[in-house]
């Protein structure tokens, strides 16, 4: 069972760092007049949303699993993308966007780091549970 939601987390959490990527990428491309600021707008404010609603599920799935620490680690992010959402301030805005853009980059690089931090730990904790479930069947073929 243990392997199954360290399986589950890998995936949610490689969701998430192809999320943040690609709206670094989108800005970049902004930044450097590949595209124009309206589909920039449309494409970051379409994932937006469901990310947040992917790092909520990632947080809870941590408490209700009694992962503690991991739940510790991600309810950061998660209570600043909720007051984020409860202040209306979610959204990437076609009228400020040349404003903001290095400060929205920031905070992109930022979530990519925390992201990339938290796969390490899921991937090592994949790779430990996959060891010792695959050490505890060979210890149970042994016995029959």
């Amino acid at each position: 069972m243990e392997l199954i939601l360290w399986v589950v987390c890998f995936l949610i959490i490689l969701a998430l760092v192809a999320s943040t990527f690609y709206q670094i990428v989108i800005l970049t491309d902004l930044e450097s007049d590949y595209i124009n600021i309206y589909d920039t707008a449309s494409r970051i404010n379409r994932i937006i949303v469901p990310e947040f609603a992917v790092q909520g599920v990632l947080c809870a799935f941590f408490l209700v699993t009694w992962h503690w620490l991991m739940f510790l680690i991600t309810v950061p992010l998660t209570c600043y993308n909720v007051m984020l959402f409860w202040k209306r301030q979610h959204l990437f805005d076609v009228t400020e966007a040349f404003r903001f853009l290095n400060a929205e980059k920031k905070l992109r690089f930022v979530k990519l780091g925390f992201y990339l931090v938290v796969f390490a730990i899921i991937t090592f904790r994949l790779v430990l549970s996959a060891f010792i479930f695959l050490s505890d069947a060979d210890d149970a073929m042994h016995l029959f």
